[in-house]
C-alpha cells in the first residue's frame, strides 16, 4: 500500500513539475520574442562584404563565390546542400497551428513594420523583435519600398545608413540560413528586395539565393516567374545569372501552350528576350493576337514596352495597342505614358494618331504635368522627330509667363528641342527667345565652356545671338578649356569643331547686330569637314532636265562656304524684259543679279519634322543660309527620287525645279520644295 502511495505521489510530482517547466518555457518565448537580445544571431563575415565597402556610393564584390551551376565547384555544393539540412525548419513552418499568443506577436511585428519610414527603421524593429521566416521576406520588402519614395538624395543617405546599421548582415544571414524553407512567393520578393537595395550581387547571399531559385524554378507560379524575370533585368551577368536565365526560358517554352492570361503571357515574352529566335517571337506573336479581346488598358502599354524589350516590331500589335490608348488618355499616368513613347522610339514606330493625341492630351492638362514631365515628353518627342505642336504652343507660354522656372539643364533640353524642331512661335517667336536668353544669361557663371558653347550653338540654328553667351564663349579663357578638350577624344573634338563652324557661319551670314563685333578664332574651327558626294541619280536626272536650256548652266557638287554641300546648282538667265530695264536705267548688273541661281539639294526624311514638310534644324538653318547668299533652294526627297521611274525622272524634276513648265495636274503628291 505504502509503494503504491509511492508511485502516485512521483507521478503527481513529474505531471506538476512538467507543467511548470511548460509555462516557464512559453514566458520566455514571449520575452524573447519581443526583446530579443539573446537570441540575435551572430554575423557571418561571408553573409555580404564588410559595412564599410557596402556603402552605396563604394561596393566591391567578394574575392570569391564558388555558388555556380555552370563549372561548379562540388566541394562548395555539398557545404550549401548541408548547411541548409543542418538548418532545422523553424516552428513557425513545422505547425500550422500557431498558438492565439504567437498570432498576437505576429500581429504586433507586422503593425510596428508597417510604421517603419526607412530601412534603418526595419532594421531597429529586428533588433528588438526576431522576425520568422516570412517576416524576413516582409522586412526585405518593406525596406526596399520605403527607398522608392524618397528622392535620390535622400535615397543615397539612407541606403549608406542602412549598410552602416549593426543588424544588416544578420538580417541577411537569417534570409541565407532559411532560404530553403521559404514559400516560393517569399523566396522572390526577398530576392529582388536585396538586389533593389543594393546588396553585392558577388555576395554569398545573393549567390545562394540565385542557387535556390534554379532548384524551385518548376515550382513558380507565374507572378513568381514574373517577380524573378524583373529581378534578373537589374543583374549583371555571371554563370549563375545566365543558367537561372536559360532555366526560364526553357520553362517558358513549355509553358506557352497552357497560357490563358495576358499577364502570363508578357512575362513570357519578356523572359524570352531579344536572343529569342524569330520563328518563336512569330508564335507569341500568334498567342497575343488570339487574346486581343482579354486586353485592358494596362495590359496594351505594357505590351508596347514588352515588345520593346523584345526588340520585336509587330504592327497589327501595335496597332491594336495604340488604339487602345488614344481612346483612354485620360487617368494615364506620367510613367506609363513616357514609357509608351520610350518603347515606340526604341520599335522606330510612329503612329501620326496616337503620338497626336498624347500631344493634344498632354496640351490640354498641362497644369497637371509639371516642368521636367513636360521636358521628358518634349525630348522623347524629339527624338521620335515627331513635333507635338500643341505641347510646343503652350509650353512657351508657361516659358514666357516663368522663365526662371528653368534649371541649366532645363534649358539645354528646351534648346535642343525647339531648334531641332525648328519651330516657329510666330508672334511669340522674340518674347520666348528672349526669356531663354534671360535664363542663360542668369547661368553664365555656373556653365562649363561645352555647355555654353552647345547653348549658344542651338540659339544660332534659331537666328538667335544674344550678345552676352557670345562674348562668354569667345573670351580667351574660355576658348582654352577647348584647346585641351580637343586633345581627348577624336569624336568630342569633331563635335566641339563642327559646332564652332556653325556659330562661326551664322555670324557671318546672318550679321546680327551685335554692340561689337565679334568672329571664332581659326584656332578652334579646325580643318573643314569632308562632306559627302553629291547624289549621282539626281545628277543625271539634272543633266537630261538642261539638255534642250542652252540659258542654264549646271555646276555638280558644289560646296559654298565650306560648309554646305549642294548637290547641283543651276544657273539662269534672267528674262530680257527684266535686263532691258535694268540697262535702261543705266546700272549695271553683277553676274548673281542677272541670273537665278537654283541650288538643287537631295535630301531624306530625317531632315524634316516626321510626316510634314517642315525642315529640321540643320536642313532650316541652311536653307536660311542659301537664301541669304541669294540662292533659290528646291529640296529634292531622295525616295522619292528612287520611286519614279528613269524615264520620268525628267519631268519630275522639272515640276519640282521650273514647276511654271509644268502641268500642275501631274505633279507629284510628295514634292517637297522650300518656300
Amino acid at each position: 500500500m505504502s509503494v503504491w502511495l509511492t508511485e502516485e505521489v512521483v507521478k503527481l510530482g513529474v505531471r506538476f513539475c512538467s507543467r511548470r517547466f511548460l509555462w516557464q518555457q512559453r514566458s520566455f518565448l514571449l520575452t524573447a520574442s519581443i526583446k530579443g537580445p539573446s537570441f540575435s544571431c551572430q554575423r557571418l563575415s561571408h553573409v555580404s562584404a564588410t559595412r564599410k565597402s557596402h556603402t552605396c556610393l563604394n561596393r566591391s564584390p567578394a574575392s570569391s563565390v564558388r555558388f555556380y551551376s555552370q563549372g561548379e565547384d562540388l566541394e562548395e555544393k555539398e557545404h550549401l546542400s548541408s548547411s541548409l539540412a543542418e538548418s532545422s525548419p523553424p516552428a513557425k513552418i513545422q505547425s500550422d497551428r500557431k498558438p492565439t499568443w504567437q498570432r498576437q506577436i505576429r500581429n504586433y511585428f507586422w503593425n510596428q513594420l508597417q510604421n517603419c519610414r526607412s530601412p534603418s527603421d526595419v532594421l531597429d524593429l529586428t533588433s528588438h523583435c526576431v522576425p520568422s521566416v516570412r517576416e524576413v521576406s516582409n522586412c526585405l520588402t518593406h525596406m526596399w519600398t520605403t527607398t522608392k519614395k524618397m528622392s535620390e538624395e535622400q535615397r543615397r543617405y539612407e541606403l549608406q545608413l542602412m549598410f552602416e546599421h549593426p543588424e544588416f548582415d544578420g538580417l541577411l544571414e537569417k534570409a541565407m540560413k532559411n532560404v530553403a524553407y521559404m514559400r516560393n512567393e517569399d523566396l522572390v520578393y526577398s530576392f529582388i528586395g536585396m538586389v533593389k537595395l543594393g546588396v553585392s550581387q558577388h555576395s554569398r547571399v545573393v549567390q545562394t539565393f540565385l542557387r535556390v531559385c534554379q532548384e524551385k524554378l518548376n515550382d513558380f507560379d507565374d507572378k513568381g516567374l514574373s517577380i524573378l524575370a524583373s529581378c534578373l533585368e537589374h543583374m549583371q551577368d555571371s554563370p549563375n545569372v545566365a543558367a537561372l536565365k536559360e532555366g526560364m526560358r526553357l520553362v517558358v517554352k513549355t509553358r506557352l501552350p497552357r497560357i490563358k492570361n495576358v499577364m502570363s503571357l508578357q512575362i513570357m515574352m519578356r523572359l524570352l528576350g531579344k536572343e529569342a529566335p524569330l520563328e518563336l517571337k512569330r508564335e507569341l506573336e500568334r498567342k497575343a493576337l488570339s487574346m486581343t479581346d482579354q486586353f485592358s488598358l494596362p495590359n496594351t502599354q505594357y505590351m508596347i514596352s514588352t515588345m520593346a524589350a523584345m526588340g520585336f516590331y509587330s504592327k497589327p500589335l501595335l496597332n491594336i495597342c495604340s488604339v487602345k490608348i488614344r481612346e483612354n488618355l485620360n487617368g494615364i499616368p506620367f510613367n506609363r505614358l513616357f514609357t509608351v513613347l520610350l518603347s515606340c522610339k526604341e520599335l522606330h514606330y510612329r503612329d501620326i494618331d496616337l503620338l497626336t493625341a498624347i500631344s493634344d492630351y498632354i496640351s490640354s492638362t498641362i497644369d497637371i504635368w509639371n516642368q521636367k514631365q513636360v521636358i521628358l515628353f518634349l525630348t522623347v518627342y524629339e527624338s521620335l522627330a515627331f513635333c507635338p505642336t500643341a505641347i510646343m504652343e503652350v509650353f512657351a507660354e508657361r516659358v514666357i509667363a516663368n522663365p526662371d522656372a528653368l534649371t541649366l539643364k532645363d534649358l539645354l533640353s528646351v534648346l535642343k528641342v525647339y531648334s531641332s524642331f525648328n519651330y516657329d512661335l510666330q508672334q511669340q517667336r522674340q518674347q520666348f527667345l528672349d526669356s531663354l536668353s534671360g535664363v542663360l544669361d542668369s547661368y553664365l557663371l555656373k556653365m562649363s565652356g561645352f555647355e555654353l558653347l552647345k547653348a549658344v550653338y542651338r540659339l544660332s540654328q534659331l537666328g538667335h545671338f544674344p550678345s552676352a553667351p557670345l562674348e562668354q564663349l569667345l573670351e580667351s579663357s574660355t576658348l582654352e578649356q577647348f584647346k585641351t578638350a580637343n586633345k581627348t577624344t577624336m569624336l568630342r573634338s569633331r563635335q566641339i569643331q563642327r559646332m564652332f563652324q556653325t556659330v562661326h557661319l551664322c555670324l557671318c551670314l546672318d550679321r546680327p547686330p551685335l554692340p561689337r563685333p565679334l568672329t571664332v578664332p581659326p584656332s578652334v574651327l579646325g580643318d573643314p569637314i569632308p562632306t559627302s558626294s553629291a547624289n549621282p541619280w539626281l545628277l543625271q536626272g539634272l543633266r537630261g532636265l538642261l539638255e534642250d536650256q542652252a540659258d542654264a548652266v549646271l555646276q555638280e557638287g558644289v560646296v559654298v562656304e565650306n560648309f554646305y554641300l549642294l548637290d547641283g546648282v543651276i544657273s539662269k538667265a534672267l528674262p530680257s524684259p527684266t535686263s532691258v530695264a535694268e540697262a535702261s536705267a543705266g546700272e549695271e548688273c553683277s553676274p548673281a543679279e542677272s541670273s537665278q541661281r537654283i541650288a538643287v539639294i537631295c535630301t531624306t526624311q530625317s531632315g524634316f519634322c516626321y510626316d510634314t514638310s517642315i525642315p529640321r534644324a540643320y536642313l532650316a538653318m541652311k536653307i536660311r543660309h542659301l537664301k541669304n547668299l541669294g540662292y533659290h533652294p528646291v529640296l529634292v526627297m531622295e525616295k522619292d527620287l528612287h520611286a519614279v521611274p528613269e524615264e520620268k525622272t525628267t519631268e519630275f524634276l522639272r515640276g519640282l525645279i521650273f514647276p511654271e513648265h509644268h502641268k500642275p495636274d501631274t505633279q507629284p503628291e510628295t514634292e517637297r520644295q522650300a518656300s
